[in-house]
C-alpha cells in the first residue's frame, strides 16, 4: 500500500520531520518519495490494514495542518473525476450568494448549513431556498456569478487529468447558470445540474425535474463509467457535502473536500487542509506534472 501524506500551507515546515517520524514508528525501511518538496510524499509499505496505519500516521502528526491518505498502490491514477461544485471546485455555495443580495442570507445559510450535514433531506432543502427567490429579477444571478471564486488547486486538478487522458464531469445539486459556465472554463467535458425555471425574466421560485440528488450524483458516476468501459475503481470522486456522500463511496477513492463536520465522520477518506491538488498527489502525480 501507499500512504501519500499532504500538507496545507501551515504543515508544510513539519512535513519532512514527521514523514521521517512515521517512517520509523511503521518500521517501513524505505526513504519517503516526494512528490513535491516539503508538500507531498509517498511512503510505501507492505501492510493489510490501511486504516489502523492512517491512525498510526495521524497520531503522531497531532494536527500539524497535513492530510493522510492510505490505499492500495496499483490503479491509483484514475480516468475518471466526478466533482461536486459548490464548497468543492469552487469556494461558494450560490443560493447563499444570491440571498446575500436579497438581504435574506441568515435564512438561505441555514438552510443550506443543515442539508449539507445531513441534517434535513436535500430537495426539501432546495425546495425551500428556491421558494424564497421567487419573483427575483434574474438579473441577480449575473451580479452572483460575477462572485463565484475558484478553489485553489480546482484549475490544476481539471487540467492535468484531462492532459493525462481522462475524463472529468462536474456534478452539482447547485444550477446550470452557475455550473456550466465554470465547467467551461476549466475544461470539464460533461455537466449535471439543476435547471431553475425563470419566467419572463424573474425568477420563478421553483426548480425543473427532476432534481439532481444525491442518488443522481452517485448515477452519474456509475453511468459514465459505464459509458468508458471502465470500472468504479478507475474512477475518483470530491464533494463537501452529504449528498455527495454515496458518489464518494462508488468511486475508486471518493475524497470528502473541507468536509461538513457530519461527513467527516462517515467518509472514508477526506482532505481537510490541502488544495484541491491533494487530489493528484493522491493519484501519485508528481509537482512537474500538474499543469499551472
Amino acid at each position: 500500500m501507499v500512504l501519500t501524506l499532504i500538507a496545507g500551507l501551515h504543515g508544510r515546515s513539519s512535513l519532512p520531520r514527521l514523514a521521517a517520524a512515521i517512517v520509523e514508528a511503521l518500521k517501513i525501511g524505505r526513504e519517503p518519495i516526494w512528490l513535491a518538496a516539503d508538500e507531498a510524499c509517498d511512503l510505501v509499505l507492505d501492510a493489510t490494514c490501511p486504516v489502523r496505519v492512517e491512525k498510526t500516521a495521524r497520531t503522531l502528526i497531532k494536527g500539524a495542518g497535513i492530510d493522510v491518505l492510505g490505499q492500495p498502490i496499483a490503479g491509483r491514477r484514475k480516468q475518471l473525476l466526478v466533482a461536486d461544485l459548490e464548497s468543492t471546485i469552487i469556494e461558494n455555495e450560490m443560493l447563499d450568494e444570491l440571498a446575500e443580495s436579497l438581504g435574506i442570507r441568515p435564512r438561505v445559510a441555514e438552510i443550506t448549513r443543515r442539508a449539507m450535514n445531513g441534517e434535513i433531506d436535500f430537495v426539501t432543502a432546495l425546495e425551500a431556498r428556491v421558494a424564497l427567490l421567487k419573483g427575483i429579477e434574474t438579473r441577480v444571478l449575473k451580479k452572483a456569478a460575477a462572485r463565484i471564486r475558484l478553489t485553489p488547486g480546482a484549475r490544476a486538478l481539471v487540467g492535468t487529468m484531462r492532459r493525462a487522458g481522462a475524463t472529468t464531469a462536474l456534478v452539482s445539486g447547485g444550477f446550470t447558470v452557475f455550473a456550466e459556465p465554470v465547467a467551461a472554463a476549466l475544461g470539464f467535458d460533461r455537466v449535471v445540474a439543476n435547471r431553475l425555471d425563470l419566467v419572463r425574466g424573474r425568477i420563478n421560485g421553483t426548480v425543473q425535474p427532476p432534481i439532481v440528488t444525491r442518488d443522481t450524483k452517485r448515477e452519474a458516476l456509475l453511468s459514465l463509467t459505464a459509458e468508458l468501459g471502465i470500472a468504479p475503481a478507475q474512477t475518483i470522486a470530491v464533494g463537501d457535502g452529504a449528498n455527495d456522500l454515496p458518489m464518494l463511496a462508488a468511486a475508486g477513492i471518493g475524497i470528502a473536500f473541507h468536509p461538513k463536520p457530519r461527513v467527516a465522520e462517515i467518509a472514508r477518506w477526506h482532505l481537510d487542509h490541502a488544495d484541491l491538488t491533494g487530489l493528484l498527489y493522491a493519484q501519485g502525480y508528481r509537482k512537474d506534472e500538474i499543469v499551472a
